[in-house]
């Protein structure tokens, strides 16, 4: 078994009962598990498992294949101040849809995990704004090595890695 402080990224319906959920953590970077029996009616998992919550985790390493097996989860931050303002959730929702996009699975990164918090921190306290998205996307690109002198951070993941998610023009639109 092993343990994670982790944010929860995404969660989709597997089966009737089943979830499958991922997350970032600084020593396993972004990973994927299964709750078993997470949308059962008296679930262990009820109320654990939420977008942008912070959860300290347990979970069995699988073998053969990328998807793991959740134990057991407590939340240790529901930052749901997010959740309740969508332009927050939006905003959110695009950093991470940018980390799916850019990161590579299972491995370590501290450094992204950190910026995420950071920027989840922020939208906890402040709503989105256009100098706090291109501050992200510059920050990103620059952790992913492909940040030049005068090339806007956006410029440099969708040269790198293609369309931008759609989210971002949301969160303009909302701020001009």
């Amino acid at each position: 078994m092993e343990t994670a402080r982790a944010t929860l990224l995404r969660k989709i319906r597997y089966s009737e009962t089943s979830l499958i959920v991922t997350w970032i953590d600084p020593e396993h970077g972004l990973f994927k598990t299964m709750v078993k029996g997470a949308l059962r009616p008296r679930s262990n998992f009820a109320g654990c498992l939420d977008l942008f919550y912070e959860c300290e985790l347990t979970f069995v390493r699988s073998r053969s294949s990328e998807l793991h097996t959740l134990r057991e989860a407590s939340v240790l931050d529901a930052r749901e101040t997010i959740a309740r303002h969508y332009a927050r959730t939006v905003a959110a929702t695009y950093f991470i849809k940018l980390f799916e996009l850019t990161l590579e699975r299972e491995t370590p990164l501290p450094e992204f995990h950190d910026l995420l918090s950071r920027a989840l921190g922020f939208l906890q306290e402040n709503a989105p704004s256009r100098r706090a998205l291109i501050h992200f996307e510059n920050q990103l690109a620059d952790l992913l090595g492909l940040g030049k002198e005068g090339i806007p951070g956006a410029a440099a993941l969708a040269d790198s890695f293609g369309k931008l998610p759609p989210e971002r023009e949301r969160i303009f639109e909302s701020h001009t």
